[in-house]
């Protein structure tokens, strides 16, 4: 089945929020043997929906629309789509109650407008709606879907999980699974080299790659008949994968590398602390976004001054005056200085030219050292990044928890 999401709303066209809704059911539907072949996005404007809806039902079996079905005045998804599709709009009694629960547990008054969320395309399937007010729904029209989202994600994501994806997998003989292999330290031109004979025999799995700053993400994908198993379409060229991409492979279940990192240091037990200049707390604002993390995650400092290095971490001034602040020497100093203060198992520091300025012939931008400071002695690590500012700080937090990951599972680190 092919598929279209038309997202509705003209804050979107605008600018003012980014349309999540079409990359997360992309990423959803091919698992359901749904295929998105097109993404629309479309004002609050009838006329104008209705034009883009006429489109898609001719060039798509699915259409998918989010936004546009709330009480206001321009929330004119449904009435517009029921109009296309030749079906009366009545009242839906379980919605409608359900709706006033919903305010009634808020303590809050249902102002008449909202009596229009109720209203549903005659013979349609509803989708309830168990975090807002306005349900979805899904019209069949012979070979033709479509289904009708609510526009915010928290409403979204789980009415698409709960009701649209198991829709979907009931319809179809054929299903797409895939395995998402995470590398890091191997360029996208040379990660394809090392697998280039399997993409260019590939039938079923399917291979591709896809680069995003500092790593590649390999999404291995089968095609697989209901009541058939996807391992075994799946494992055998998912093993080579790993066999060639070795220590650099960091995940085969789609996680980030900051949470593997994270994960490492929680099934261990070992604690860390961070100590950093150029980063600017970046890492520890990583850190600090994966749940769990105080159980191992002790602090850190930002120690942008070679003052702050000193008072805070115990950087000796002799070692900045010999050898400057961006240096092995001092990374090494302050990772030591961090664990001690924090008194944990590892101390994580970075130091470097993040640009744009700031740079000269001998130490230009993008040159970082990172320390690693543990109980069997301490380590750095020279980065020579380009890019600009953002990209630089990016991936210089990157290649820390690539360092921790190899630490912990005592893999070949690169000085």
């Amino acid at each position: 089945m092919k598929a279209e999401i038309l997202a509705v709303g003209t804050e979107l066209l605008m600018g003012q929020i980014v349309n999540t809704n079409a990359q997360y059911i992309s990423s959803k539907l091919p698992e359901a043997g749904v295929g998105v072949y097109y993404h629309s996005v479309v004002g609050d404007n009838p006329n104008r929906l209705e034009d883009s809806l006429k489109l898609a039902l001719e060039r798509s079996d699915v259409v998918i629309t989010t936004g546009g079905l709330g009480p206001t005045q321009d929330d004119l998804t449904k009435e517009t789509i029921s109009r296309v599709c030749g079906k009366k709009l009545v009242i839906h009694e379980e919605s409608l109650n359900r709706i006033k629960d919903y305010f009634s547990r808020l303590g809050r008054q249902m102002t008449p407008n909202n009596e229009k969320q109720a209203y549903m395309p005659e013979g349609c399937i509803v989708l309830e709606n168990n975090n807002g007010t306005a349900p979805g729904c899904i019209i069949e029209m012979g070979e033709k879907v479509v289904v009708m989202l609510p526009g915010p994600p928290v409403e979204m994501k789980p009415m698409f999980l709960d009701y649209v994806m198991p829709y979907f997998k009931n319809k179809g003989d054929y299903s797409l699974e895939s395995v998402i292999l995470r590398v890091f330290g191997i360029g996208e031109s040379a990660m394809e080299t090392k697998i280039i004979d399997l993409i260019d025999n590939q039938t079923n799995p399917t291979i591709a790659t896809y680069a995003k700053e500092g790593e590649v993400t390999i999404r291995v994908t089968a095609s697989v008949k209901n009541g058939e198993s996807a391992e075994e379409i799946l494992m055998p060229v998912v093993d080579e994968i790993k066999r060639r991409t070795g220590e650099n492979l960091y995940s085969d279940k789609d996680e980030t590398l900051d949470s593997v990192a994270a994960r490492l240091l929680l099934e261990n037990n070992i604690t860390i602390a961070t100590a950093e200049s150029c980063t600017g707390g970046l890492i520890s604002e990583m850190f600090t976004n994966i749940p769990g993390i105080s159980k191992v995650f002790m602090g850190g400092a930002v120690t942008y001054s070679n003052e702050a290095k000193m008072e805070y971490l115990g950087v000796k001034e002799k070692t900045l005056q010999a050898h400057g602040a961006v240096s092995r020497e001092t990374a090494a100093e302050m990772a030591e200085g961090i664990r001690k203060r924090l008194k944990t198992d590892i101390g994580i520091s970075v130091t470097g030219i993040a640009g744009p300025g700031g740079g000269t012939a001998e130490k230009p931008v993008g040159l970082v050292y990172i320390g690693l400071s543990s109980n069997s002695g301490t380590i750095t690590k020279e980065l020579r990044l380009s890019g600009n500012r953002k990209k630089i700080r990016t991936i210089t937090a990157l290649n820390v928890f690539d360092l921790i990951r190899r630490h912990i599972l005592k893999l070949k680190i690169d000085f």
